[in-house]
C-alpha cells in the first residue's frame, strides 16, 4: 500500500514531536509550509499558548514581499519573528520543522531567525 507525502510528513512530525517540548523559559518555534505562504509561531506547550504568529500575510510583511512562496520571504519571515521575539524577551527557542525536511525555506527561516539573533 502506497503511503502518501502527508502520512509520511505526519509520522516525521510525530517523531521529532516526542522529543521536543516548549517551555516557558524555551518556546518552541514551529514552522508551516504551504504552496503559497510560509508561517511560524512561537508555541509553549507548557502553558498550552502561542505567544506569537508571523506568515507571509502578515499585514507588517506583505508590502516587501514580491513573492510569498520562496526562500527569500522565509528568509524575511525569520526575521520578522526574530525581532517581536526580542521584544517580548525571547531569545532562546526551540526549532521545530514540523516534520519537513530542513532545506529551502525551512532553512531560510531558521537562518532569518538567528541572524535576528534567536539561538537555537
Amino acid at each position: 500500500m502506497a503511503v502518501t507525502r502527508q502520512e509520511t510528513r505526519s509520522r516525521r512530525r510525530d517523531r521529532v514531536r516526542r522529543r521536543l517540548r516548549g517551555t516557558d523559559a524555551r518556546p518552541r518555534l514551529s514552522v508551516f509550509r504551504s504552496d503559497r505562504h510560509i508561517y511560524v509561531q512561537v508555541v509553549t506547550d507548557e502553558s498550552r499558548r502561542t505567544l506569537l504568529a508571523v506568515s507571509t500575510l502578515t499585514a507588517e510583511l506583505r508590502p516587501q514581499l514580491t513573492k510569498t512562496a520562496d526562500v527569500g520571504a522565509a528568509k524575511q519571515v525569520g526575521l520578522l519573528t526574530a525581532r517581536r521575539c526580542q521584544e517580548k524577551g525571547i531569545t532562546r527557542v526551540v526549532f521545530d520543522r514540523n516534520g519537513f525536511l530542513y532545506h529551502g525555506r525551512v532553512r531560510a527561516v531558521a537562518d532569518g531567525a538567528r541572524e535576528g539573533g534567536l539561538q537555537f
